[in-house]
């Protein structure tokens, strides 16, 4: 069920900071002459429903919610029919004809059953059927945009945010290339900084054409069974398609590597339409020889647009990195570096764009510098808008001083 409601004031103080940031930013033009705004919320529970795919059906329109449910869509006219979708909860269509009001989605959650199979082999039969058919349609290629930010924090407190806009090429696993047309920072001087997390969303992918199948670790291999134990949680009912959740980690026989995770496949098509993966193997050391990072834990959370198609593109990649950094003499300092990824503008039209794949030697700050910065372009793009940063963000980097192409530092 869609209705239009009053934002809470917690929202709106949220907007109104990002309204403030962005003024930081430089001049703006006027809004989209359609902008439909709102909150996605759990039927039942109310509470906020994050990463929720939203589009225009026969278009490449689209957007996701935020972390905290909210959204921002820029329409071409009115009226509209807006498509709601989200794993674990019901599809729903929100008729459009006004944007003058933000409205609120309630999304009622998916109906979960069980098969009336042997659960156990089910679920391994569905992993291999995901992996064959991602081999096999691995070849099809996506081109389009992404919108990439990093939050890192030390010791709960925010060091650097970046941010980048892409040119991407992607398939059903991985990106393949990108190109920076557009990226701004803040940063302060802090014990740790990463030269290359983006790396992480670059480079990780759920399938390598190019990987020793005899040896692979990746649950989607022929190796499934031997590395992993697997259990199907259920069957969400999401309209006319059936999608298994299933939990997975690595047996205690595997040398060398650890991972547990939940895969999402689709029982009819055995696309898959979500994965997420957490390991404790992150294997990046500090800058700082006197530095070490214990206890670290890296998770991977890739999400598929809801398209009819055989092949559906990449929706949204979230990488988070959580440690505990040891220096001598000193208490343990906790780390948290997050990015998030959103895909838009999505479609299977080659560009002739030259995209480059994702390395180590890469350095973040140096390519973001090497961009044309545009303030205006930042102030009015929707896919921003839609993510303000968060209060904490902005006050940290203010109260203390900052470098870098978003924040002056202030003058003392």
């Amino acid at each position: 069920m869609a209705i239009p409601t009053n934002f809470s004031a917690a929202t709106a103080r949220l907007l109104a900071l990002a309204g403030f940031f962005l003024l930081l930013l430089g001049s703006s033009t006027a809004q989209a002459q359609y902008q439909l705004r709102g909150s996605v919320l759990d039927k039942e529970t109310k509470e906020p429903i994050p990463f929720v795919s939203i589009g225009i059906p026969g278009t490449s329109l689209g957007t996701a919610s935020n972390a905290d449910g909210q959204f921002f869509l820029n329409l071409p006219s009115l009226p509209q029919r807006v498509v709601f979708s989200e794993i674990g909860h019901l599809r729903d269509t929100l008729v459009v004809t006004s944007t003058q009001k933000p409205f609120e989605v309630l999304l009622g959650s998916a109906t979960i059953t069980l098969p009336e199979v042997k659960v156990g082999s089910y679920a391994f039969q569905l992993v291999d059927r995901a992996y064959r058919h991602m081999a096999d349609n691995y070849d099809t290629k996506f081109y389009g945009k992404a919108y990439y930010r990093q939050v890192t924090r030390i010791g709960a407190e925010p060091t650097e945010l970046q941010e980048m806009i892409w040119n991407v090429k992607s398939n059903n696993a991985r990106i393949e290339g990108t190109t920076t047309t557009q990226g701004r920072f803040a940063a302060k001087q802090a014990l740790l900084n990463f030269t290359n997390f983006s790396f992480n969303t670059k480079g990780y992918g759920l399938y390598n054409p190019n990987a020793d199948s005899t040896v692979s670790l990746a649950l989607l291999s022929p190796n499934a069974v031997k590395n992993y134990y697997v259990e199907l949680q259920g069957i969400l009912e999401k309209g006319d398609a059936n999608i298994a959740e299933i939990t997975f980690e690595t047996r205690p026989e595997v040398e060398g590597y650890q991972a547990n995770g939940t895969v999402w496949i689709d029982t009819d098509t055995y696309k898959v339409v979500r994965f997420t993966i957490t390991s404790p193997n992150y294997t990046s050391a500090s800058q700082n020889p006197t530095y070490k990072l214990k206890n670290t834990l890296l998770t991977f959370d890739l999400s598929f647009q809801n398209t009819p198609d055989p092949v559906s593109p990449l929706d949204y990649m979230k990488v988070k990195l959580t440690a505990d950094v040891l220096r001598p003499g000193t208490p343990i300092t906790k780390l948290d570096v997050s990015s998030f990824t959103f895909f838009y503008d999505t479609n299977r039209k080659p560009t002739g764009i030259a995209y480059e794949r994702g390395t180590l030697d890469e350095k973040d700050r140096e390519t973001i510098r090497q961009a044309k910065y545009d303030p205006e372009f930042w102030a009015n793009n929707p896919v921003v808008q839609r993510t303000p940063v968060e209060d904490e963000v902005i006050k940290s980097f203010e109260q203390k001083g900052a470098f870098g192409t978003t924040i002056k530092p202030k003058r003392k």
